[in-house]
């Protein structure tokens, strides 16, 4: 019996959607273009995060040693260096090391005839576990006894934590806002269905069907539209990720980003896209129903 019942909701769905042909074509493109929309603020939220987080890896602070302390003093600061909060570790840099590195990036050496290392400092750099917390490492490595002054950039680091909280926010935005839309569409498209059909579905409710009966066709429709629509917008943002991302990493001004691969990310999205749109079919078809079943 509920074989029969399960084939009946099946029939009377895709009735329906081939019936309302164009309707069902324009929801499906409704859902595409919303969940592309999502899906590719969703990937340059990701994208954004790991490139921040690829370069918080690299984003160091400069810690100068005091001049009065000799070489084995000043490396027995990296423990104290270490054990300071969000410090993920430090290398001590000599002061003939520094000075060194600091000639080989000048073509010209005789612009230093007569200077030598001891115009330098012993250093350490340091590297961060977050970011975000770089003003108040900056802060606290300023108080480790021997170190006299610290280096860092705070503006970088604020620009890339004001980076990423807009890009969050921006996409959270959009995808609750293309949520509400894609259902609104759905459900219109369903109420056309219900409103050719509303002296029937009376009817059906006069010789005692249920609800619960006479709503699940329409839940089907709702669903297989909604299917169809996440599997195309999936294929359709796969596609358009590859293009732009080979796009992005061939071009000379931003050879330095990493874009993470797609297959990477792609059951995350695919199964968000399938809820999206099952979501969206299932609660715009119930919705379009609703007010019918008040007979």
């Amino acid at each position: 019996m509920r074989g029969n019942r399960f084939g009946y909701y099946i029939r009377e769905g895709v009735s329906s959607i081939f019936s309302h042909g164009f309707m069902s074509f324009a929801s499906v493109c409704i859902i595409v273009a919303c969940l592309l929309i999502m899906g590719t603020f969703t990937l340059i939220a990701i994208n954004v995060d790991n490139i921040i987080d690829t370069m918080e890896s690299q984003n160091e602070l400069m810690a100068f040693v005091d001049d009065t302390l000799t070489e084995e003093q000043a490396r027995g600061l990296e423990a104290t260096i270490e054990a300071v909060p969000n410090v993920d570790r430090a290398v001590f840099i000599t002061r003939e090391r520094a000075w060194d590195d600091f000639v080989e990036t000048y073509e010209n050496p005789r612009f230093f005839e007569g200077l030598d290392a001891s115009v330098t400092r012993d250093r350490y750099v340091v590297y961060l576990d977050d970011i975000a917390l770089m003003e108040e490492t900056y802060n606290l490595l300023q108080d480790v006894p021997g170190i006299d002054w610290v280096r860092a950039h705070l503006e970088i680091s604020d620009g890339f934590m004001r980076i990423r909280n807009v890009v969050t926010l921006v996409s959270m935005a959009l995808v609750a806002v293309l949520f509400v839309i894609s259902l609104f569409i759905m459900s219109n498209t369903i109420k056309l269905t219900t409103f050719e059909r509303r002296d029937e579905i009376a009817i059906m409710k006069m010789v005692g069907a249920t609800s619960t009966f006479i709503r699940w066709p329409f839940v089907v429709q709702g669903l297989i539209l909604g299917l169809i629509g996440s599997l195309v917008s999936f294929t359709m943002e796969w596609g358009l990720y590859q293009v732009l991302a080979k796009e992005l990493i061939s071009g000379a001004g931003f050879s330095f980003l990493t874009v993470i691969p797609f297959y990477k990310v792609s059951i995350p999205i695919l199964l968000a896209f399938g809820a999206v749109g099952l979501g969206v079919g299932a609660i715009g078809s119930s919705l379009a129903i609703k007010n019918y079943l008040k007979v």
